[in-house]
């Protein structure tokens, strides 16, 4: 890791470096780039920053007021290995230049700010935050918005796409990709090429495989780090899955629920809190051997889990996996080992350091420095409220009847009951300037904004539900 500027110029001299690709994340999530020759990059771009147009960029600032800084950060320096020239990426935060202060809609800055809060609270020093982002891998998609054309198809090899998808008869049924050794699973190969690459950019893999839903379901694990690090490494992750996919002449998506009757991608999220090097949330003879305080950041995630919905499950997409009823993880209950809770507490190992929840809610197309830090600022609310503690079970809860499934409070069932949450319940996120007002609602505009234009649009469905009627 490199850890000023200075040593980025002697990279740069060293490596052969021709270009320095500048990176930042929208509000949605996505990067944003633009490319400078390497030797156009000076020490001023790093004590004055690089202007861009904020106008330009969702859920940014209108075209009044669109000048924007960036600042480099030098330790987030990596070769991009898809680049045809050596490309050096730096991500940078963004600081408004008219207050010279950090820019209050800047995810990234968010997530620094939320870090910085819990060591301020004194509760803790650290935050682990271990991702597990699943994805699909396809071989071909076409999807149109087109008013008198309007639908989407896609292709997998070891799906039952149609009559010939597979031509040597291996492949995965609905629901049974966990864990078919090939050739049912055919894209052990590029996974291991994806793991590759994310190890040559700085991000330790611990294992991949083949997920539950067919179409080349895939999840690759990535070792925990603390909660701005791992989100810049999730950015990374996506950016590497994507591209790697594309050269080997296939496409992957993160969204939570492209396939019909199978199962969708999430993300579990597990946390845990440390302080002076010794895990917290740790303590024997507890329930899962769990600490009070554990207890505490549990209650605060159930607490806010409705509003905190609208970052954790973004998308108007993200309900579509989290249907009640189904094997969703949508009932705000902890259980020691049950993955049918929102709240699992992995079993795995005995050793405290181990001692983390697994927060069973969030999907990939999270930003990752949003999700992150609400889900943080949520549990530190409960803990200094002193929350819970958390209702629990032992019961598989998708074999519960209706009746007493309907005691346990649950996720919101759309996006448009999120935001209404959010808007209603968000001072626990503005503790410490952590999110700001200006960004909360820049992002519920944003977001509420996409819900019209998928409800405008009638779909495939409708048809067949209506069109004889």
């Amino acid at each position: 890791m490199l850890k000023n500027q200075k040593e980025v110029f002697k990279f740069i001299k060293d490596q052969g470096v021709e270009f320095v690709d500048v990176r930042f994340i929208d509000p949605p999530g996505r990067w944003q780039h633009f490319t400078m020759p390497a030797d156009g990059l000076d020490a001023d771009a790093f004590e004055e920053g690089l202007g861009f147009d904020g106008s330009s960029i969702q859920g940014f600032e209108g075209i009044q007021s669109s000048d924007l800084l960036l600042f480099l950060d030098p330790t987030t320096a990596f070769i991009d290995p898809f680049m045809a020239n050596k490309t050096l990426v730096l991500v940078a935060d963004i600081t408004d230049p008219r207050t010279g202060q950090d820019y209050g809609k800047d995810p990234r800055r968010v997530a620094k700010r939320a870090e910085a809060y819990m060591k301020d609270s004194g509760i803790a020093d650290t935050a682990y935050l271990g991702p597990e982002a699943e994805f699909f891998i396809f071989d071909s998609v076409s999807f149109n918005t087109d008013p008198y054309s309007f639908g989407f198809s896609f292709k997998a090899e070891d799906a039952h796409t149609d009559g010939d998808a597979s031509s040597d008869g291996y492949y995965i049924k609905n629901k049974g990709g966990y864990f078919p050794a090939p050739p049912s699973d055919k894209y052990q190969d590029l996974r291991s090429q994806m793991v590759n690459n994310l190890e040559a950019v700085g991000i330790p893999v611990e294992k991949h495989h083949h997920e539950v839903a067919t179409a080349g379901q895939a999840e690759i694990d990535v070792r925990f780090d603390s909660l701005l690090s791992m989100a810049d490494k999730l950015v990374k992750y996506k950016y590497v899955v994507r591209n790697t996919a594309v050269m080997a002449g296939k496409t992957a998506t993160f969204m939570a629920k492209p396939i019909y009757g199978d199962n969708g991608s999430g993300m579990h999220v597990h946390i845990s809190l440390w302080k002076g090097g010794k895990p917290l949330f740790y303590e024997k003879g507890g329930y899962a051997d769990l600490s009070e305080m554990a207890g505490h950041f549990v209650a605060g995630l159930f607490a806010h889990a409705p509003a905190m919905a609208a970052f954790t499950n973004p998308t108007f997409n993200s309900y579509r996996r989290l249907v009640r009823g189904f094997e969703a993880p949508v009932n705000l209950i902890m259980s020691a080992s049950n993955r049918s809770a929102i709240v699992r507490v992995p079993g795995y190992s005995l050793s405290p350091k181990a001692k983390n929840v697994e927060y069973r809610g969030p999907d990939p197309t999270a930003n990752p420095y949003l999700c992150f830090s609400a889900l943080l600022m949520a549990g530190l609310d409960g803990i200094k409220k002193e929350m819970g503690p958390p209702p629990t079970t032992d019961k598989n809860l998708f074999d519960l009847p209706a009746r007493q499934l309907r005691r346990i409070k649950q996720l919101p069932e759309s996006l448009a009951e999120a935001l209404d949450a959010l808007e209603k319940d968000n001072a626990f996120l503005l503790e410490g300037g952590v999110f700001t007002k200006e960004l909360i609602e820049s992002y519920i505009e944003l977001k509420r904004d996409e819900i019209e234009q998928v409800w405008q649009h009638p779909n495939p469905m409708e048809f067949d539900l209506y069109f004889d009627l």
